[in-house]
């Protein structure tokens, strides 16, 4: 890669990764362009495509932060305490990093890299949630998919509310989370969805 396309690359990715956390992975790929200075058919010779930049921008950043959030939860020696925790760290990502929320989402399933990322955090989910189902903390019909189609419609109202400066939001977790401790629950006869169809679902809404 010649110098100068090397410097427009570092421009864009410097402006992807701005734009990406203040307003979300759809923000306009012109505006990029526009914000590193440099022309949109430049965006598209270096990169290629929207997902080709989320991928080398947001993938690692995501892998950090959802991996770290993770380690916290199954590090906690309360299985209940390590779940509500990372279901609490994990909506304040959505309310707080507009990127982090789309990544949740799985809308951009072309983003190879960023798809790994979502797995590995599903993986993740599936194991928090196993150990609480393994100390009688958390209601036995509550999946890793039920926790992804939460996240799914909670991102939009998180971000919305957080934009005005409040954290009404919590509410809603503190909501969530009293309605999913064993001792209360009322088992639900309707089947969850899988991964796939949730996922079939969020690209649809794209």
């Amino acid at each position: 890669m010649r110098a100068d396309a090397q410097r427009n690359a570092v421009k864009l990715r410097e402006a992807a990764a701005d734009l990406f956390q203040e307003r979300g992975l759809q923000v306009s790929l012109k505006e990029i362009a526009r914000r590193a200075g440099v022309s949109h058919g430049t965006l598209y010779n270096l990169f290629g495509s929207r997902e080709a930049l989320i991928d080398e921008v947001i993938a690692d950043l995501a892998a950090t932060r959802l991996s770290a959030a993770a380690a916290r939860a199954l590090a906690s020696e309360d299985a209940w305490a390590g779940f509500a925790g990372y279901l609490t760290e994990v909506c304040e990502l959505q309310a707080t990093d507009p990127a982090l929320g789309d990544v949740l989402t799985r809308r951009f399933p072309d983003a190879s890299r960023l798809m790994a990322v979502c797995d590995n955090s599903y993986a993740a989910t599936e194991a928090i949630i196993a150990r609480a189902h393994q100390d009688g903390s958390l209601r036995p019909d509550f999946t890793a998919s039920d926790l992804l189609f939460f996240l799914a419609s909670h991102a939009p109202l998180a971000r919305a509310t957080a934009a005005t400066g409040s954290d009404a939001w919590r509410r809603q977790i503190t909501f969530m989370l009293d309605g999913l401790r064993a001792p209360t629950a009322v088992m639900v006869e309707v089947a969850a969805l899988s991964p796939e169809e949730i996922n079939r679902l969020l690209i649809q809404e794209s």
